[in-house]
């Protein structure tokens, strides 16, 4: 005879329906509900102290002439070819840094020798004015420059987007 056939059989005590948790966990629980709300309260202040601190008229240029020059170094220059579209693509960047920078100047109704004027006005260390081609070659019909004439436009123009006032 075998003494585990003489053990009674096991009780299985009745599932209880709800028992609470231990305090621990309680804590774990607030801190899973608190802590995403806090967060973003949090950030939102942070944001909103960044966005309410006034920014200086420098700062807001600094996005647009980094595009600009951006723009003006990715712009294939016209070496041993036809220079107008390289030449009307540089008036449209100018154009639209004046437009963005001066909106009151009415810049966009200038040309020739006015709109170079205009350029020098805003940076004189540019030199705009002695480059006539920047105004006149877009309307040759083969206009061809050479790489001295490329370089310094090329130069000078990157000078007035870094510089102009």
């Amino acid at each position: 005879m075998n003494p585990l056939d003489q053990l009674a059989p096991l009780i299985r005590p009745e599932p209880i329906p709800f028992w609470p948790l231990a305090p621990g966990w309680w804590i774990a629980l607030a801190c899973l509900l608190v802590l995403p709300v806090a967060v973003t309260l949090l950030w939102r202040r942070r944001h909103q102290a960044v966005m309410d601190q006034p920014v200086s008229e420098e700062e807001q240029l600094e996005g647009p002439r980094r595009a600009a020059l951006i723009e003006l170094a990715q712009m294939p220059r016209p070496y041993g070819e036809s220079a107008g579209p390289w030449l009307q693509n540089l008036n449209a960047l100018l154009k639209r840094l004046c437009l963005a920078r001066y909106p009151d100047s009415h810049c966009q109704t200038l040309s020739g020798r006015a709109w170079l004027a205009f350029l020098d006005t805003r940076c004189t260390a540019a030199g705009l004015t002695r480059w006539m081609v920047l105004v006149e070659g877009a309307y040759r019909p083969d206009c061809r420059l050479d790489d001295k004439t490329i370089d310094g436009l090329y130069a000078a123009v990157g000078t007035w987007i870094r510089k102009h006032v």
